[in-house]
């Protein structure tokens, strides 16, 4: 079926959004007609501004009415939806996907580079036609269709290992096609309801098996399927992105549209996860524009906005740390009960780090491990839950055995340098240092996972060698944990026992095997190590706008939660899930949901007053939000001897200027050079109607593109009629 565009009047034109730089009414033909969805619950709300709600594929995309709706199709408050005509339909996710992977393998055989794609004659031969041909205004699964297919052709397998740099060139093709797509999508679909269908692309969910056949539906995996009412199964273009770690398509303008806002919380949505600790899917909020003026004051939905649960994570974290300094502080200070020595400090660590825990684990399972290790202090976290799970298993032991006994205490004094290094990551996720050493920490810990293997079998060959010498001395003072080591002081070059002692596990063998232990964990080893993680890090330096662009996506994305459990802050959520999931076997989803919906914001309801309040005066209220007298300070010319240049172009020039400006330089007959016009330039020869050698103005095709609020410009594109 074809995609339909929903519009619906506002009753009134009070909003807030026309500060934002996106959503300017000036440049969009189409925004004095703001759509707004009158059918949503006033108990429970995102309160969308629906300037189009893009109806998913095959109707509700599930079968059977939405939710939101209450079963009725015929719009809110008996308004019928119009939908415009839709001329050319688009295709089914499946056949979408099978068609872009048959043209990209017939145009790709043979091994390419991005910057050989990107040269003029492959631009122009392979690149430009293929976007002619799969773009469709009307389609919006197209750009998920090539990142799925980019996905496909990145993976490794065994019987393609000679394609493989074949599939790694295609798959650089799909995301060059899926920029450029994206891109026409952004110029030809300007303002507020440009915004909209952006983010229907890149957040809305997708089905692979659409219109699949059954034999393709019957071999799908075979894991648990939470109800969703018809989007089970579904992802997201953006999540196919970063798992596939599309940076460059991520890093592209449109995308970064997308992505402040969804981070922002302008653009909301219900977002599509793998499995739910505390499942409330009653509701699924589409992908709308978000109003504060008309949301609830206590609007719990608030909590999964990227930018604000990045600030409670952080809070939580804080008070993490806070207990874990006063537990560790106050060892051995604690009073007798029953016969136990309990720690008050230690009982609050103890409680709030398993809610923390659960609420880690929450993310790893809402969209999988590879996703969750996109983050940068993903294995800071895993490494803390790993000491704390060890320090709980002591601390039970011991609380078993003797009351006095605190042989967990220094299991947990190890958790130190993980959580202030974790502090530092999360104060400054931009950073590109944090950033590099998240990336060679990977490298890092596959070859040290080498290395040990190795160093294991020199240890084994080691013992098995002193005990084969006949020296009874010798097997009963030299165990495997001294020779552990002697090799380690070998390795970090600190003590050199192990080379004389050598000789006692065999005259000829064991000298042979210790230095040659030496020379491959001294110089080999450390070679190849500095060698990758040197390569690493100057690939992540010369592209350092993407990887910020890249994690800053990662951090949006997994802002926005799924499962409920996230509403509830530590340690609530254990009561949630010791209360809340058992209830919600015995009621049914209607009651369940307005009982979760009435204690998340009773737990959360001075959190979600300060966000109401803060959103209503601060971020959407206008220019006298701007123009305030601490904006006035902070930005106060006088304070900065360069303050004259920031002042000049803090605001527009006059009218009058600007009409003396435009009578100087008239801006339709700038011509704007961009990549593809760049790509496209050939030398020609000469006109007969136009004089020079160049291309005559009058047979360079134009298109119109919106550039700001007061002007236009003209975009040249270098095509011959």
């Amino acid at each position: 079926m074809g995609l339909g565009t929903e519009r619906r009047l506002l009753d009134n034109n009070d909003g807030g959004l026309s500060d934002d730089p996106y959503l300017s009414d000036s440049d969009d033909p189409e925004a004095s007609a703001i759509l707004f969805d009158a059918d949503y619950d006033h108990d429970d709300t995102v309160a969308p501004l629906m300037l189009r709600r893009l109806v998913p594929r095959g109707g509700q995309g599930g079968g059977g009415p939405s939710r939101d709706d209450g079963g009725d199709n015929s719009g809110g408050h008996g308004q019928s939806a119009s939908f415009l005509p839709r001329p050319d339909p688009a295709m089914p996710v499946y056949i979408t996907i099978h068609r872009i992977r048959r043209l990209v393998i017939a145009a790709v055989n043979d091994n390419y580079t991005l910057e050989e794609l990107r040269a003029p004659r492959l631009d122009r031969l392979v690149v430009r036609p293929l976007v002619d041909r799969l773009y469709n205004p009307n389609d919006p699964a197209i750009v998920y269709s090539l990142l799925a297919n980019r996905v496909q052709f990145l993976r490794p397998r065994a019987h393609e290992l000679l394609q493989q740099t074949v599939n790694e060139s295609r798959a650089t093709l799909c995301e060059l096609l899926a920029i450029r797509i994206l891109r026409r999508f952004h110029e030809d679909h300007t303002g507020r309801s440009g915004l909209l269908l952006l983010a229907h692309i890149l957040v809305s969910g997708f089905d692979p098996c659409d219109a699949a056949p059954e034999v393709i539906r019957a071999r799908r995996p075979q894991w648990a399927v939470q109800e969703r009412g018809g989007h089970e199964r579904k992802l997201t273009g953006l999540e196919l992105a970063i798992i596939s770690e599309s940076k460059l398509f991520i890093g592209s303008p449109a995308c970064q549209r997308v992505v402040d806002a969804v981070y922002r919380g302008i653009v909301v949505y219900t977002p599509l996860s793998f499995v739910d600790i505390l499942p409330d899917h009653y509701k699924h909020h589409p992908v709308s524009l978000y109003e504060p003026r008309r949301a609830a004051i206590l609007n719990h939905h608030r909590l999964i906005v990227p930018r604000i649960r990045n600030g409670i994570e952080l809070l939580h974290f804080i008070v993490l740390l806070v207990l874990y300094m006063l537990t560790v502080t106050h060892y051995g200070f604690g009073k007798h009960l029953a016969g136990l020595h309990v720690n008050t400090y230690e009982t609050l660590f103890n409680v709030f780090a398993a809610g923390w825990v659960l609420e880690q684990f929450a993310a790893i399972v809402e969209h999988g491990w590879e996703v969750h290790a996109q983050n940068l202090w993903s294995f800071l976290d895993i490494t803390f839950v790993f000491i704390y799970g060890a320090y709980g298993l002591v601390r039970t032991v011991e609380l078993l055995i003797s009351s006095d006994a605190f042989y967990a205490m220094p299991v947990l004094c190890t958790a130190a340098p993980v959580l202030l290094t974790r502090i530092a990551f999360t104060l400054m996720p931009d950073n590109i240092v944090f950033i590099a050493l998240h990336a060679m920490m990977r490298d890092f810990t596959r070859l040290t996972f080498i290395a040990i293997w190795c160093f294991a079998g020199f240890v084994m060959g080691l013992l098995l060698l002193a005990r084969t010498t006949g020296d009874e001395k010798l097997e009963g003072s030299v165990t495997w944990a001294t020779i552990t080591k002697w090799l380690l002081w070998i390795w970090f070059g600190l003590d050199g026992t192990g080379i004389e002692r050598a000789s006692d596990f065999h005259i000829i063998l064991g000298p042979t095997l210790i230095i040659t232990f030496a020379f491959l964990g001294n110089t080999l080893f450390l070679t190849i190590l500095v060698a990758i993680l040197t390569n690493t890090f100057s690939k992540i330096i010369s592209n350092e706008a993407a990887e910020i662009q890249f994690r800053r996506a990662v951090l949006t994305f997994q802002g926005v939660k799924s499962d409920a459990i996230f509403s509830y802050p530590p340690p609530f959520n254990l009561l949630a899930l010791l209360i809340m999931l058992p209830l919600k076997w015995f009621v049914g989803p209607v009651v369940f949901h307005h009982v979760n919906v009435a204690v998340i914001r009773a737990v959360n309801a001075p959190l979600l007053l300060l966000i109401g309040l803060w959103e209503r005066r601060r971020i959407w209220g206008g220019r006298r939000g701007r123009n305030s007298r601490w904006r006035k300070w902070k930005y106060f010319a006088g304070l900065n001897p360069h303050g004259d240049i920031q002042n000049i172009f803090s605001a527009e020039p006059p009218p009058e200027v600007m009409d003396a400006l435009e009578k100087m330089d008239v801006l339709s007959d700038i011509v704007v050079i961009d990549r593809e016009l760049a790509s496209a330039r050939s030398p020609r020869p000469s006109s007969a109607s136009g004089s020079g050698s160049g291309t005559p103005l009058s047979s360079i095709s134009v298109r119109r593109r919106k550039m700001s609020d007061s002007s236009s410009l003209r975009r040249f594109e270098g095509a011959d009629r």
